[in-house]
């Protein structure tokens, strides 16, 4: 029987070669400037071999900044320069969208000319943000009103508008992971009073006038979205995800979004709750497009979920990093390259794109 890790798969108006997806992976390489540069050219063509790469999360505007090194999209240059990654991407036969990321609470006020990061309520995250002058705590955010959110909204459209000019082949919404988006769904970060907090319709509503949006410019078939229902990372909890999540994906599936990427981490994952059971299977009933699964997955259990039907398609993060072929790694069984967690987020080459080739040990 084949393995359908490697068979095709239809993505919207894009062909898949095979169903390993490179996940979003913030690598800090673009300096200060938040421009792409070569370094980063280099780094998406080695792996274009991906079924499918979504890019590192990339901020949609000035205000939803907040990672050191991390690339954005609301700038000419920005978009100049994301143009030859695309470019390159495609020469080398691959298929690349670009992933819309705004921090929220957990950017800080160096990276913001001294301002307060936004969230849906003044609710600290309980951490340290890395900025330009050293770890610092998260402090407490500025509540947005709603002019603020037809702002952001607005942020979300037009760097939508410049991914598909800079030749990119559709957009992931990054509303997982304790950004802006997913702050907004849980209710552990988010309890406004207002037509914006509460119940999980509340809750969902600035989300979906983010994704309407978008699906404007896009297209739903060239539109994905990602959550993470139980991560607890950024500080982020909710007292009822299965039912939370299950309400946003059949959201999603009207509005015919071509694909969910859920992050739920297998155990043994530093991720992994055991006190949750797995939503996957319940979104899986209520969103019937393509359902692309992530964190901790290797080849055995990658093949399995395949094989009982359990999602689409398979996101890989971390051993993308350290294997820029691992589509033919996989399809060979090809000892994996260990990652070097020293230079995940360092600037320069080393750790980014001198992982070997398996052509180069041969």
């Amino acid at each position: 029987m084949q393995n359908k890790l490697f068979s095709p798969l239809q993505l919207g108006p894009l062909q898949l070669p095979n169903r390993i997806i490179m996940a979003p992976l913030t690598r800090g390489r673009a300096g200060t400037s938040r421009i792409p540069n070569d370094l980063m050219v280099a780094y998406y063509t080695q792996r274009a071999s991906a079924g499918l790469i979504i890019t590192e999360a990339t901020a949609v505007s000035p205000d939803g900044y907040g990672w050191l090194g991390a690339p954005a999209m609301y700038a000419d240059e920005q978009q100049q320069a994301w143009q030859k990654v695309t470019e390159s991407v495609h020469r080398a036969g691959g298929r690349i969208f670009m992933q819309l990321w705004h921090m929220g609470r957990v950017s800080h006020p160096d990276f913001l000319g001294g301002e307060l990061p936004v969230g849906p309520s003044p609710i600290a995250a309980d951490g340290m943000a890395e900025t330009p002058t050293g770890n610092k705590p998260y402090v407490v955010p500025r509540e947005l009103t709603e002019k603020d959110m037809a702002r952001i909204v607005e942020s979300y459209k037009e760097a939508t508008k410049r991914a598909l000019a800079a030749g990119f082949d559709g957009v992931e919404i990054h509303s997982a992971n304790g950004y802006l988006l997913d702050q907004f769904l849980r209710d552990g970060s988010n309890q406004r009073k207002d037509e914006y907090g509460g119940s999980i319709e509340n809750r969902l509503r600035f989300p979906l006038q983010v994704v309407d949006a978008v699906v404007r410019i896009a297209g739903p078939e060239r539109v994905g979205l990602r959550i993470s229902p139980v991560n607890p990372y950024n500080d982020m909890r909710d007292s009822d995800p299965a039912k939370l999540f299950s309400s946003y994906a059949k959201e999603l599936a009207k509005r015919g979004l071509v694909y969910l990427h859920v992050l739920e981490a297998l155990p043994g994952h530093f991720f992994y709750l055991k006190e949750y059971d797995p939503i996957l299977p319940a979104l899986r009933e209520v969103f019937p497009a393509v359902l692309l699964a992530n964190c901790g997955y290797q080849l055995e259990s990658a093949v399995a979920l395949l094989d009982r039907n359990g999602a689409d398609a398979i996101a890989f993060g971390t051993l993308f990093l350290a294997n820029p072929d691992l589509v033919e790694r996989l399809r060979t069984g090809a000892v994996l390259n260990l990652p070097d967690m020293a230079t995940f987020y360092t600037p320069g080459p080393a750790g980014y794109t001198d992982y070997p080739f398996l052509s180069e040990e041969n």
